[in-house]
């Protein structure tokens, strides 16, 4: 929860000791940016990211939104809903993103625009938090446990990879809260157990 990735870059939060900022960006193999969304240091629910851009909390503050545009040379702006928690409301890859019902529709243009990837509305295990339930990278994607078959196809359809349910952190199903993960790795919650991380493992490819 407190850290966001894509393929090239590393969102982490300030303060955090050069031995784990270190550790992470070396597993994830990306350039770690110590960063904060307006002021704060939880930074997965504060933000939705591809490897094409970003798009953070409304609440974001303009030297923040300068300070990453510097550091990853993406297009970031601000997700103009009464949300702040935008990361915990979509669930995005380079083919597509899934976008809760919430979200107004005049969002779907800015995502389209920042995210450059077509957008669809739907809820996961019958929660409007998407961004909770599900975690996808380019290689596959990991799902709330009570997610429908049909809602497995259906994301399966729009991110354009593999999906299989699990949990996090010993039968955690909020999955977002307990994993980060890019094509190349991913980084999981201590308490995450052996089936899962096999389940982890076999369904993002690392």
């Amino acid at each position: 929860m407190f850290i966001k990735c894509n393929d090239k870059f590393l969102l982490i939060p300030k303060g955090l000791t050069k031995t784990k900022i270190s550790k992470f960006s070396s597993y994830l193999g990306v350039d770690a940016i110590k960063t904060s969304i307006s002021g704060l240091r939880l930074l997965g629910p504060l933000v939705a990211m591809n490897n094409n851009g970003i798009l953070v909390s409304r609440l974001a503050e303009d030297e923040e939104l300068i300070e990453i545009k510097r550091e990853t040379d993406l297009p970031i702006e601000r997700a103009d809903t009464k949300y702040t928690s935008i990361g915990n409301l979509m669930v995005v890859n380079d083919n597509g993103a899934i976008i809760s019902e919430v979200l107004p529709n005049n969002l779907v243009k800015l995502i389209v625009d920042v995210l450059d990837v077509p957008v669809d509305v739907m809820s996961i295990a019958n929660y409007y938090q998407v961004g909770s339930m599900a975690v996808a990278t380019n290689m596959g994607a990991v799902i709330h446990p009570r997610a429908s078959e049909d809602e497995i196809e259906r994301v399966k359809e729009i991110l354009k990879v593999d999906v299989e349910p699990s949990t996090v952190n010993n039968g955690i199903p909020y999955i977002s809260s307990g994993i980060t993960a890019n094509s190349k790795n991913a980084i999981v919650g201590s308490l995450t157990n052996g089936p899962e991380l096999s389940i982890l493992s076999r369904i993002l490819k690392v």
